[in-house]
């Protein structure tokens, strides 16, 4: 388990409470008159990669105070308790979960917020649409896209993948997605029994992505939207899944991110094809209770 950072929150005007300690502390189910106990409840929320934590945040009379970290340990939230000073805790407006490098005690914030929610009598359901987090609840996400390999002049179809859409005769954005907030951006990928492989990462739907065509495919010229051949070595992609993810930046791990908004089978035609929206099964959100 990852190491928790901040159990407690030390402040000069709770001079009364214990030092900040290990986790031990947080085991505890009881306080009193100074601590309060903030217990978090996530959904869709997976372990990050071995640098990272979830870090919570409550704001308090505008500054942000971090409430501890935590991580998900074989589908558990490890902690899922945290003691906090009972005064700020009472004057708490906001909570936000980032994503954090796991570098020791981190004064604010990175950009990286993933959900949040206003408290109310100390209690709030975080979710993503939230104007402190990612900012949509990525209801209006659509997706199609051709297999197609330009960079070979087209030799190969079924070995490239592009997310745009030429059933007019013209090549448009295949992608409907919202535009992401600093930290966060989106990857193609293209997975099978083996696991996923990266197509690229993208914050426009109408240019190419990180790596363009990318290295596997031919010298040929590409279209200028995210995709990628994958001929040599080659690779038929019919029968994988097409998936767009939205990923933390800097990312946590080599593998998708939990929040995968698009999916699709890839079938065996150069005609379009639609991705489905995936937004149910992976939108994170969290239950906060302060008492």
């Amino acid at each position: 388990m990852k190491t928790f950072t901040r159990i407690l929150l030390c402040t000069a005007v709770a001079s009364s409470l214990v030092a900040c300690g290990g986790d031990s502390d947080n085991d505890s189910n009881t306080n009193n008159d100074e601590t309060s106990i903030m217990t978090i409840a996530p959904t869709y929320l997976e372990a990050l990669g071995s640098e990272y934590n979830y870090e919570g945040w409550i704001i308090v009379d505008g500054q942000a105070v971090s409430t501890g970290t935590f991580d998900i340990v074989e589908g558990q939230t490890e902690p899922s308790q945290f003691m906090l000073d009972a005064d700020m805790a009472s004057r708490a407006t906001t909570f936000i979960l980032t994503i954090e490098p796991e570098v020791g005690d981190v004064p604010a914030p990175s950009n990286v917020h993933l959900i949040a929610g206003d408290l109310m009598e100390g209690e709030t359901v975080a979710v993503t649409s939230h104007s402190a987090a990612l900012g949509t609840d990525f209801s209006e996400v659509a997706g199609t896209f051709i297999l197609a390999t330009p960079s070979n002049g087209n030799m190969t179809p079924t070995q490239g993948i592009w997310f745009l859409d030429n059933s007019s005769g013209s090549a448009v954005a295949g992608l409907t997605l919202p535009v992401l907030p600093v930290g966060w951006v989106y990857e193609g990928w293209v997975a099978n029994m083996n696991g996923p492989v990266s197509t690229g990462t993208f914050t426009d739907v109408n240019m190419a992505d990180s790596d363009g065509a990318g290295a596997t495919a031919g010298v040929e010229a590409t279209p200028n939207y995210p995709g990628q051949d994958f001929i040599t070595p080659a690779t038929d992609l019919v029968g994988y899944k097409a998936v767009i993810s939205v990923e933390p930046d800097p990312d946590n791990s080599a593998a998708p991110f939990s929040l995968k908004p698009l999916v699709a089978d890839i079938e065996d035609t150069t005609a379009p094809q639609t991705m489905t929206s995936n937004v149910a099964a992976t939108l994170p959100s969290a239950v906060i209770v302060i008492n």
